[in-house]
């Protein structure tokens, strides 16, 4: 059986990680049985999670979980999709990942409100006298890679204005539609949803969570991914 190595239940949700969600929905999708592990940071093979454990074959990265997935099981999440819909979907899933998850880090960690109801649970286990100088460590270091990446560098309004456009495309892209492309989720599914699930967590309040919850057809989404495939971790 597939072991998915994540964080495990937080702040509401079957897992903070949009990455982990994508990969257990990958999961999902494919019909895959598989079973959660969430002890397996220290051996992480790139230093983060998600990652999978296939009879031995470890895979970081939940898109290259999703690859791994298709050459050893066969399995087409985009079956049924021509070429240009493939395109679309693909150029979503990125726009996703490359926008909004930056934003997401930028909210959680660098708001002062967000990072006391969220992230700064996450140090209860070290000791008070260590506590302070690892958070302004790590925090330190989170501040230094979202001004490498380019987010850490703009304002809040201006981040707002990036993720304001990401999210309009994503809700015309989808309409009424059941899921992205059709009635059918797609490879695209499983980032786009295990992203809207993460930022529309009621714990963290931030302008793209105000930008999707204006769409209803997305909040509607994030509710049927949930009722569909995470009933019974909600």
């Amino acid at each position: 059986m597939i072991t998915l190595y994540g964080f495990g239940p937080a702040f509401g949700l079957p897992d903070p990680s949009p990455f982990v969600l994508k990969a257990e929905l990958l999961l999902k999708f494919a019909g895959l049985p598989y079973r959660i592990d969430t002890s397996g940071m220290h051996k992480a093979p790139k230093g983060k999670l998600p990652y999978i454990d296939d009879d031995g074959a470890r895979v970081p990265d939940s898109t290259f979980i999703r690859f791994h997935i298709e050459k050893t099981y066969g399995v087409d999440f985009d079956h049924g999709l021509d070429a240009n819909a493939r395109g679309i979907a693909w150029a979503v899933e990125k726009m996703i990942e490359d926008q909004l998850y930056w934003a997401l880090v930028h909210d959680r960690w660098m708001d002062d409100a967000n990072f006391t109801n969220g992230p700064k649970t996450f140090f209860k286990r070290i000791p008070p006298p260590l506590r302070q100088l690892a958070i302004f460590v790590i925090k330190r270091k989170i501040r230094s890679v979202l001004k490498g990446q380019g987010f850490g560098r703009h304002s809040r309004a201006e981040v707002a204005e990036l993720t304001g456009r990401a999210v309009d495309s994503v809700a015309a892209i989808l309409g009424d539609k059941p899921f992205l492309m059709g009635e059918k989720p797609c490879g695209a599914d499983a980032a786009v949803a295990g992203m809207l699930i993460a930022i529309l967590c009621p714990v963290f309040d931030s302008p793209t969570r105000d930008a999707i919850e204006r769409h209803p057809n997305l909040v509607a989404y994030r509710d049927r991914v949930m009722a569909q495939y995470f009933a019974d971790r909600s």
